[in-house]
């Protein structure tokens, strides 16, 4: 299968240090596994640069990183790698890639006084949790500009589609708050939920482009998803990680207020949770969304540590996980899903996906729950975004549209603290009273 390299939004930002840092600071491209690090980074050399050599840490000889333990002659050590890559390297004009930098700590330490010499550029690329475990013993360069990676977003996927038009006008249609028509908005459903299946993960979306068959980006999403597992396993033997990795689909479907650990490992084994908790949000491959314990402005000062629930970085791995279990082999339920025929409840499927809209655009996950007048359910704003001085409840809905008690009550508790109200669903862009009623594939510009 030929690799495409996709057009991604980070190359903007890459642009910008490039221009305005200008040798003074190496540039870290953070990530999840597998969501284009090292392909961006190696793009961004061959368009942006005259010459680059590219250092693959998971598979550079032992004499490559043997020179990083002794940087006392910078000349020898780039002379070194220009015989041994055959590139030749031109002061200000060369680019050198330290591709998943974790595996060479020394390489990582050396960035220091490699960037004070100011000769070539420097572009780091490695997942942040293994970047964390791998730094005994070192000193963390401060001379780095930190970026993150994530799985494409929806309008990367609609320009790996060749489409370069439906997003802006989308967005012009929001800031308008303007209808788009049943007929139009039941299109562009259709074309959110193939994203929603396919996810954003560029390997997947290459498999979508070259075979135009499900099955087969259901294949390459359960190999990601099985090494995302694996990489758990390294960290913790235990298997514990890895069972509340597969068991995330499951435990938004619970509908509760909270992901309920002990519903998925024995109490026995709760200690040193918070450590193993931290490393699955390093690993950028969960998203966390933190219960908000007073829903106001600076919504990290009331975040409750203890409960918060867990989503998945790309809603086309959640997808496949979350039907596991199913033989996907004649593509029905992908079939199903695409034309919204499924029978289950896909509310939660729908959650994970702004969840990771809103992850991406820029935004911390918060939510917010609180008991009804009987005391024998909860009310929950299923997000909370911060805008100035307030705040936006959000409900996501995939049916049921017509009614929106927790936002009313939200609005009844709260209504000094709210600048919108929306309703995120699978209906076109329309007002009831001051409910803002936003179809799903315009999350992105909430």
């Amino acid at each position: 299968m030929e690799k495409k390299v996709f057009k991604r939004k980070l190359y903007d930002k890459m642009l910008q240090w490039k221009q305005e840092r200008d040798g003074s600071t190496a540039l870290l491209i953070k990530g999840a596994r597998r969501v284009g690090k090292s392909t961006l980074a190696e793009e961004f050399a061959k368009q942006e640069y005259e010459s680059y050599i590219s250092i693959d840490f998971t598979e550079a000889p032992q004499e490559v990183r043997n020179l990083f333990n002794d940087i006392s002659d910078l000349d020898n050590l780039l002379l070194q790698l220009q015989f041994h890559y055959q590139k030749r390297l031109v002061p200000r004009r060369s680019v050198i890639i330290f591709d998943e930098v974790q595996n060479c700590p020394m390489a990582r330490q050396a960035i220091r006084k490699l960037v004070k010499d100011h000769r070539y550029d420097y572009i780091e690329t490695g997942s942040l949790i293994s970047i964390k475990k791998n730094i005994q013993g070192i000193r963390i360069p401060s001379e780095e500009t930190r970026v993150t990676l994530y799985p494409m977003d929806y309008e990367e996927f609609r320009w790996a589609l060749g489409d370069e038009v439906s997003i802006p006008m989308l967005r012009e249609a929001f800031e308008q708050q303007r209808s788009l028509g049943d007929g139009v908005t039941r299109k562009l459903l259709r074309d959110f939920r193939l994203y929603m299946l396919v996810g954003g993960m560029p390997q997947a979306v290459n498999a979508y482009l070259e075979h135009n068959n499900l099955s087969i980006v259901d294949a390459v999403k359960r190999e990601i998803i099985e090494l995302y597992a694996d990489d758990f396993r390294k960290i913790d033997p235990t298997g514990r990680m890895t069972r509340m990795f597969y068991a995330i689909p499951g435990q938004l479907n619970r509908n509760a207020s909270r992901y309920q650990i002990s519903s998925v490992i024995e109490q026995g084994k709760l200690d040193r949770m918070e450590e193993l908790l931290q490393d699955m949000e390093d690993s950028q491959v969960v998203l966390f969304s933190r219960h908000a314990n007073d829903p106001h402005v600076g919504l990290s000062l009331h975040e409750d540590n203890n409960q918060y629930k867990m989503f998945m970085n790309d809603t086309g791995l959640f997808i496949t996980m979350a039907f596991w279990d199913k033989d996907t082999t004649e593509n029905i339920i992908y079939q199903k899903l695409l034309t919204d025929k499924l029978s289950a409840d896909l509310g939660y499927v729908y959650e994970n996906a702004v969840a990771q809209i809103l992850k991406t655009a820029g935004n911390e996950l918060y939510y917010h729950t609180w008991p009804t007048e009987s005391g024998k359910h909860n009310y929950e704003t299923d997000f909370l975004l911060s805008r100035g001085s307030k705040i936006c409840p959000i409900e996501v809905k995939s049916s049921g549209y017509k009614t929106h008690a927790s936002l009313d009550a939200f609005q009844r508790k709260y209504p000094e603290r709210i600048l919108h109200r929306y309703l995120v669903y699978t209906k076109d862009f329309r007002k009831d009273h001051d409910v803002i009623m936003v179809p799903v594939f315009m999350a992105m510009f909430l």
